[in-house]
């Protein structure tokens, strides 16, 4: 047991914790130029500072000589410089090549655009690097590794120790961001620990002052994992609290709605069902009723993959309302998918007795006045629609479901401003994304899940194959001879048109899309398609950002046949069904994510005859990208892939919400490596929240500003809408 701290200790300690939310340019080092290039990398207080863990580590402890840096091997190497050679084999293209020698061996290293290492380098300077070893003409090589430049050869001997790399921007190094965050742990890393210290020693925690020293300066790769985790540990839990509070800023006020569940319109809509349900589909169904009929507001996710059925469970949840002298709205991205819910759910709606309207953007403006009138009244229990339902004409006499479909689609604004319509309407949101429990957990706190895995009518299947440009005779071929079978086909595309730089591409990692000079838009491509390898056939064009009313005409002329083949973005990712379709071609398919390209093969292979699905691609055989969509090839598990997507990319492009809005962003933890922490966390808050709802007692008020302070600006959007 160590010492107890004296009163002076205990004030200097609460200091350096109050400083923690001081500007940045408090700290040595960080004043002028520097403190504006921080500013970029978003650390303008101490506290980011201490939290802008690094990226990764050069591990110096562990060091090999030259002549045991195995080929193939990351290894760490320390000698001196023998030679400096920058060369130019062609324009804008720089190489530095360092010959390093120590008393076993030489090994070349190549630095790739950065001549000014050719300055900053001399002969008989001491070079610590650290990367893969090569053996390439007659040498060993190291390309482009980390390195560090020592004050001679007497402090290497010395030098064994593990040295952190950040990330960083124009005008500011890793030596720099190493001095300011050194200076921040002198001012400020000894702070107060804002967990209780129950929790810390039941979870086996390190203290926080300790992690922040760890994480950046470790004495060891374990202690620096077990302070990695501390800190990622800390933002999952404060951001599980934050979740929580976020809800109840939501339904602060609100009284929730207690449905009938049992009544003749649910009974109706069962007996209308042209199938039985699935055991999958039965137990959401019971799920979501479940929570309809208590006194808490509901709040559920249903998850699906492509053809499950969420579609015919979700209609259970529209019944319940109309059982209950209520209203309800189901919401879709796009006004193709509103209007073929309306084709879908209306007839079984109509059987079950129960009134609907369909709302888009394309409705007659008398056909909209009618259903505004009939909805304001309470003679239309349902409406289906885009946004448009979010329109100040369209009010509810009394709104209680609330159904989004692929709710991260829609901003924190549009989702928010559709629950205000009925305060206190049960919350259904839907999502043909699966979506990793940790994923969940993270984004939604403690909303509910109901998962449907299997497809109750599986089709003929989807074959899916990866293919090189210059290939793409094979799907051609292959849409030509669907189209003499009768069947039809898709063509998609990243851009929409030749203007486009790139608003519908998925935000994917840049190291993992092709150099590909030329990406393929929607327009282009129909006309080339048209005069070329698809000639003769019937072709149209279908964008995201043409108007509703032509987006329904053309998508309904393609569902009755009349168009053989549709060249589109994304448009077509959610919900469109036409069994007839049977192969699909995606061009530039490394500039998509893994889950959208799942879900818009799950366009085709819909009926009777098997679907083939083509990956076009530029990026050569091994690289990042096609081992991705390889992925797509050996499975058609859609939360397989999910997990997968995870690992790639961040948790936010997955499911997109930074393009639209609403979702926090975790900076330390990994919603894969850390899913334990996930869990606990998740745990651990439930029990905060369960003890003390308000975080208001003296023990748990620390905890309460570290989650005010980490996503505030969350609260602040959330209580904006």
């Amino acid at each position: 047991m160590g010492e107890t701290p004296t009163v002076t200790e205990v004030g200097e300690r609460l200091s350096r914790t109050v400083s923690l939310t001081d500007d940045v340019s408090r700290l040595r080092y960080a004043s002028g130029a520097r403190r504006v290039s921080l500013g970029r990398l978003g650390l303008d207080r101490v506290r980011d500072v201490l939290l802008h863990v690094p990226s990764r580590y050069l591990d110096y402890t562990s060091r090999v000589d030259i002549a045991h840096a195995d080929v193939g091997s990351e290894v760490t190497v320390v000698g001196t410089v023998d030679k400096v050679t920058l060369k130019r084999p062609r324009p804008r293209m720089a190489i530095v090549e360092i010959f390093l020698l120590d008393d076993t061996g030489v090994i070349e290293v190549t630095f790739f655009r950065q001549p000014w290492l050719a300055e900053q380098i001399k002969r008989g300077d001491t070079l610590a690097v650290s990367g893969k070893v090569t053996f390439e003409y007659g040498f060993k090589r190291m390309k482009a590794p980390f390195h560090e430049r020592l004050a001679s050869a007497g402090e290497s001997t010395d030098y064994a120790r593990i040295l952190p790399v950040y990330h960083v921007c124009e005008g500011l190094s890793v030596a720099w961001v190493r001095r300011i965050v050194s200076s921040a742990l002198e001012d400020a890393g000894d702070v107060c620990d804002f967990l209780p210290a129950s929790l810390v020693c039941e979870r086996g925690l390190m203290s926080l002052g300790r992690a922040l020293r760890e994480v950046h300066f470790p004495s060891s790769l374990a202690a620096k994992e077990r302070a990695r985790r501390r800190l990622a540990f800390d933002e999952l839990l404060c951001l599980q609290l934050a979740l929580r509070c976020r809800q109840n800023i939501q339904l602060a006020g609100v009284e929730p709605r207690v449905h009938v569940v049992n009544g003749p319109h649910v009974a109706a809509l069962r007996a209308a069902l042209p199938f039985s349900l699935t055991d999958e589909q039965g137990r959401a169904v019971e799920e979501i009723l479940r929570d309809m009929a208590s006194d808490q507001v509901m709040n559920r996710l249903l998850l699906g993959d492509v053809g499950t059925g969420k579609t015919a469970v979700a209609a259970f949840a529209l019944a319940a309302a109309a059982d209950s002298g209520s209203q309800a709205a189901m919401m879709a991205p796009t006004s193709v998918l509103a209007r073929q819910y309306a084709q879908k759910l209306g007839p079984l709606l109509d059987e079950a007795g129960v009134s609907w309207a369909l709302i888009t953007g394309a409705t007659a403006p008398a056909e909209r006045e009618a259903s505004c009138t009939a909805l304001a009244l309470g003679q239309t229990t349902v409406v289906f629609g885009t946004t448009a339902v979010l329109s100040d004409d369209v009010a509810f006499d009394r709104l209680s479901v609330v159904v989004i479909d692929e709710q991260h689609r829609f901003g924190v604004d549009q989702r928010a401003a559709l629950r205000r319509k009925g305060p206190g309407a049960d919350l259904l949101a839907m999502t043909a994304t699966p979506i990793p429990r940790t994923l969940a957990l993270s984004l939604y706190g403690d909303v509910q899940r109901s998962v449907i895995r299997h497809r109750p009518h599986p089709g003929a299947g989807v074959r899916t194959t990866c293919l090189p440009i210059e290939r793409l005779d094979l799907a051609y071929g292959a849409i030509r001879e669907a189209v003499d079978a009768g069947r039809q086909a898709y063509v998609v595309c990243p851009l929409a048109d030749d203007a486009d730089e790139g608003e519908e591409l998925d935000d994917v990692p840049e190291a993992e899309v092709s150099r590909s000079q030329n990406v393929r838009s929607a327009a282009s491509s129909l006309r080339e398609l048209s005069r070329g390898a698809l000639r003769g056939l019937r072709l149209e064009l279908l964008t995201g950002r043409m108007p509703a009313a032509h987006k329904d005409e053309v998508m309904e002329r393609f569902r009755s046949g009349k168009v053989d083949v549709l060249v589109s973005t994304t448009v077509i990712e959610v919900g469109v069904d036409v069994p007839n379709a049977t192969v699909m071609l995606v061009y530039d398919a490394d500039r998509f994510g893994l889950a959208t390209l799942h879900q818009l093969r799950g366009r085709v292979g819909r009926g009777d005859c098997e679907g083939q699905v083509f990956l076009s691609c530029a990026a050569k055989k091994g690289s990042p990208a096609r081992e991705r969509l390889a992925a797509l090839e050996r499975t058609s598990d859609g939360f397989e892939l999910a997990e997968l997507d995870l690992r790639l990319r961040h948790e936010g492009e997955v499911l997109g919400y930074r393009q639209h809005g609403g979702g926090p962003e975790l900076k330390i933890s990994d919603l894969v490596g850390d899913a334990d922490l996930v869990e606990l966390a998740h745990e651990d808050a439930l029990e905060l929240a369960r003890r003390d709802p308000e975080l208001a007692s003296a023990e748990l008020r620390p905890l309460a500003r570290e989650v005010q302070d980490r996503f505030g600006a969350y609260f602040e959007e959330v209580e904006r809408t």
